[in-house]
């Protein structure tokens, strides 16, 4: 989608004219409002008069007018004191949704409409561009197109009070971000059978080469060498080899400085393994892979953005498959970091695989290791699906991503991860038991099996986004993925410190 700015001095001459306005304002004090022909400023006076619209949250009036195919779309933003980033994010999601339902072609909107307290000027243009891409997506790669078309809004036109080049930019930097986001989702919506481990590290080396940044891949060979008994461990039960891509992006001057390392789980179909799923818990199991798509979208938009940061990706990736080779409960898989594996239960594969790459992580000495997985059902039973789970044993960096996930509007929620929850993943006949104890606090116990391989680092966080894997109502996303993940690790890589 092309996104114009333009001064609010001029007349808009768009097609379709947004008139966002809150609960019980007049709309007829919008800047859009001077120059709207006498009928439709009598079809809007009706409406408030009549009370048919008040602006009230997700309330929606799309008005056709003029001989010129033309179209005015009211759109409520609800209390002015409940308005925020969060509310400003999905009403703009909203109205695209609308432009998109209604076939809409071009869209001018009011800059100052969605400005928020405590909310600069660059980052209400950021968070407008990605809000736009982002509810613009939709994912048709196996679908036949309609004689007339994918919906498509081709342009936005941004009315500014003062523009300048600082906006443009802002712009520019939300669009780029919202695209790398769709890319994610582009990634984990491919069916299992077309996204492979080989097919997925295809795109992280094709986005490398793109973006310029570095990608290699090791495969099987290489990974009994370093011993990544938990990958091939998982690997057994499927005819596709596994693969471990490792990403990196080091501009100019930074190429020695201590790194970021992000570690996405890559399950590409994920069965259950031989504790079998049942079948409505298989249905979305090609999307396991989410946490491996958002590094990698994460990574491309950090170079594309020129981001004076050294960001490590890994990315594990596998298929859990049932078969008369696949890895058996109460096996013992030896880890890269030489501890010991006990297998209660195959369908909790993810945090194997990423046990492997958190011991490879160590090798770069990073000043913070943050892994992003599709981990846990238990996370989704705690959290609902708007928050995915933040976990990590150091509370000042936990309340920093807490802060980022807000701010970049992937949403997550801190759960505790104290030294008491260690004792329920210790093996019977193994160093680490892969599921708890007990069956309860399965988020946390998950995270507090990969904390057994991350005691060397000085900052570690897991970040659980089984949660917001895939949209919900009201959300105004296509349905599928989100790319969840992937705007938060951005907003950790932009961190000065």
């Amino acid at each position: 989608m092309k996104i114009s700015i333009k001064p609010l001095t001029q007349s808009p001459k768009a097609k379709t004219l947004v008139l966002a306005v809150f609960q019980n304002q007049d709309p007829r004090k919008h800047p859009f409002y001077k120059n709207l022909p006498l009928s439709l400023k009598q079809t809007i006076s009706a409406y408030v008069r009549t009370k048919e619209f008040m602006g009230r949250p997700d309330e929606t009036k799309v008005i056709p007018y003029g001989t010129q195919a033309q179209t005015l779309l009211l759109v409520g933003k609800g209390e002015f004191k409940n308005w925020s980033a969060r509310t400003a994010r999905v009403t703009l999601r909203q109205i695209i949704a609308i432009g998109k339902l209604h076939r809409l072609k071009e869209l001018a909107l009011v800059f100052e409409d969605f400005g928020t307290k405590g909310l600069s000027a660059q980052a209400q243009a950021e968070l407008m561009a990605e809000s736009f891409e982002l509810a613009a997506y939709e994912y048709t790669a196996y679908k036949t197109p309609p004689p007339s078309g994918w919906p498509k809004i081709q342009q936005a036109v941004v009315f500014i009070q003062k523009p300048g080049l600082k906006l443009t930019k802002s712009f520019e930097a939300g669009k780029l971000i919202g695209q790398s986001v769709n890319a994610a989702r582009d990634l984990a919506n491919t069916p299992g059978g077309d996204m492979t481990p080989r097919v997925l590290a295809a795109a992280a080396t094709k986005a490398a080469k793109e973006f310029g940044f570095k990608c290699s891949v090791l495969k099987n060979q290489q990974l009994r060498k370093l011993k990544m008994g938990g990958i091939l461990g998982v690997a057994r039960g499927s005819d596709e080899s596994p693969t471990f891509s490792v990403l990196e992006y080091a501009p100019k001057g930074h190429a020695k400085d201590q790194p970021l390392v992000f570690i996405g789980k890559g399950i590409t179909f994920d069965s259950g393994g031989l504790n079998v799923k049942p079948d409505t818990a298989m249905y979305e199991m090609h999307m396991d892979m989410s946490g491996a798509a958002s590094v990698i979208a994460a990574i491309s938009a950090i170079a594309r953005l020129k981001i004076a940061a050294r960001v490590i990706g890994l990315v594990p990736a596998a298929e859990n498959m049932s078969a008369g080779s696949a890895y058996r409960p109460s096996d013992q898989l030896r880890s890269m970091s030489g501890k010991t594996i006990e297998v209660k239960h195959t369908d909790a594969e993810g945090r194997i695989i990423l046990a492997d790459a958190l011991t490879y992580a160590k090798r770069f000495k990073p000043k913070a290791v943050i892994d992003v997985a599709t981990l846990t059902g238990a996370a989704v039973v705690a959290l609902g699906q708007r928050a995915a789970a933040i976990l990590t044993p150091d509370e000042f960096f936990g309340r920093k991503i807490h802060a980022l996930a807000e701010s970049s509007g992937d949403y997550a929620w801190p759960l505790p991860l104290w030294p008491e929850y260690e004792t329920e993943v210790k093996g019977i006949f193994g160093d680490v038991a892969n599921i708890g104890n007990t069956r309860f606090g399965g988020a946390i116990t998950g995270a507090a099996f990969l904390w057994q391989f991350a005691k060397d680092f000085k900052y570690w966080a897991h970040v659980d986004i089984a949660p917001t894997m895939t949209s919900i109502e009201g959300m105004h996303l296509a349905k599928g993925a989100t790319g969840a993940g992937t705007r938060l690790l951005i907003a950790l890589a932009r961190q000065p410190k």
